[in-house]
């Protein structure tokens, strides 16, 4: 038995070295891998184990072991094993399957390290230099995938061309469709925000006059004056990043954008309770209503964020436990924003799936920019988080550094893509729709408040 397992172990080691060797780029052979079926399933456990270490590393506490995460990461084997025996039919060489296949998992432990420093490192340089980064990675990735292939099979021409072609198309399969699962992940915030409830009848209370005050402080419109009016929601309380985006977003748009005292939130979260409204679909429709009355249709412009979580039916989550809220779909807050009265628009939506938002909310006179498209994620929901990866990218990147919200939104989406492939997570394709009489409106706006700096 000790034996064996001395073997293994060998094994294992004789593969790690080889792979780290071959995307280092040093001399490496063929023979300096062990190809078996038992070598290759030690191989696996230690990449399935150097997985979950990095994912915990880049997750942090608290968190917990995703074990649904695992059937993923182990359809792996079954895709690179069926590409590698369609390349063993182009060469005519049957033999190469395990071998190739070996060679390919084995460089997976350099690249989690890598890509684990990158999650950190990246978040320290300028967009365009993390780009660069970002795809010299990918490069370097797929760069190794190849040599493995002429490590294996040497130089024959035509046939190795079509053979590295399969290869491209796998790595580019798993880039696009298949990120690796993260087998750390957050816990389910049943209690994450602890802190007082609304439930306690003085808050409970508070709440019925608060909205009242905040809409009562509301600057009123300057004839004459294309004046911007932010407001921001929040309503998923069990996780502060939410109630943390938005309170940075209204101090930008406060401090940057002129709207202090245009400028109101609705946020769930217990923290806040005394002081802020909280978020809800009625009061969402009462501070449109209010909004409506106190700006003027013709030139002023409200800019709405709403951060959340979505699911797949286009929902926008409502939540601050124990009241029972109602989530906000598409059709709501089109009737909402129509019933107000407020003519020009820039509506913000970030939240998984919400492209679903982009057609129900779409006219000539609104933008509308979400974080992800009808059919995907986005990511960065966490406690502890000041900004989701969209919210970081769009606001504190972007718009500190222009008053075009169409320009920052194309460096948010650049920026988020980025981000996204350096960490093998499937895109979230932020999406943006801008109406044909908007554009000259915000083009006005931005030179005022360029002007003014």
């Amino acid at each position: 038995m000790k034996s064996a397992l001395a073997l293994l172990a060998h094994g294992l080691r004789c593969n790690v070295v080889a792979g780290a060797r071959l995307a280092a780029f040093l001399r490496v052979t063929p023979f300096d891998y062990r190809v078996s079926p038992a070598d290759f399933a030690v191989l696996f456990a230690f990449i399935a184990a150097g997985a979950a270490a990095g994912s915990f590393v880049r997750g942090g506490l608290p968190g917990r072991f995703d074990l649904g995460a695992i059937p993923l990461l182990l359809a792996e084997i079954p895709i690179v094993f069926l590409a590698c025996t369609v390349i063993a039919g182009i060469l005519g060489r049957r033999e190469l399957v395990l071998g190739l296949g070996t060679a390919l998992f084995a460089s997976d432990p350099v690249f989690e390290v890598a890509g684990t420093v990158l999650v950190f490192g990246l978040a320290w340089v300028p967009p365009g230099v993390a780009s660069a980064i970002g795809y010299a990675y990918l490069a370097w990735a797929l760069a190794t995938v190849l040599r493995a292939l002429v490590v294996f099979n040497g130089w024959r021409g035509a046939r190795t061309v079509a053979a590295g072609g399969v290869l491209v198309a796998l790595f580019a399969g798993f880039v696009a469709f298949m990120p690796r699962p993260e087998l750390w992940v957050q816990p389910e915030p049943e209690d994450a925000t602890g802190g007082p409830s609304i439930a306690e009848e003085r808050l409970f209370h508070r709440q019925q006059k608060l909205l009242e005050e905040v809409l009562a402080r509301l600057a009123p419109e300057r004839p004459g004056v294309e004046d911007l009016y932010f407001l921001g929601v929040a309503p998923y309380a069990s996780e502060d990043v939410f109630a943390r985006e938005v309170g940075a977003v209204r101090k930008l748009f406060d401090a940057r954008f002129g709207t202090a005292g245009r400028s109101l939130a609705l946020v769930n979260s217990p923290a806040t309770l005394g002081e802020q409204p909280i978020a809800t679909a009625t009061n969402l429709r009462a501070t449109l209503e209010r909004l409506g009355r106190t700006m003027n249709p013709e030139e002023d412009v409200l800019f709405l964020f709403i951060t959340s979580h979505g699911d797949a039916r286009h929902q926008l989550a409502f939540e601050l436990p124990p009241l029972q809220l109602a989530p906000l779909t598409p059709p709501a807050l089109a009737r909402m924003l129509h019933d107000s009265g407020i003519k020009w628009k820039v509506l913000v939506v970030s939240a998984c799936y919400s492209g679903g938002f982009v057609e129900p909310l779409k006219d000539a006179n609104t933008v509308v920019i979400t974080a992800a498209d009808a059919s995907s994620t986005s990511f960065g929901c966490a406690n502890g988080r000041d900004f989701t990866y969209f919210g970081r990218a769009y606001f504190n990147d972007a718009l500190a550094k222009t008053f075009s919200f169409t320009e920052a939104f194309e460096a948010a989406r650049r920026s988020v893509s980025e981000q996204e492939s350096a960490e093998r997570l499937a895109p979230s394709s932020p999406q943006i729709f801008v109406g044909a009489a908007i554009r000259d409106k915000l083009g006005s706006l931005e030179r005022r408040l360029a002007a003014l700096r």
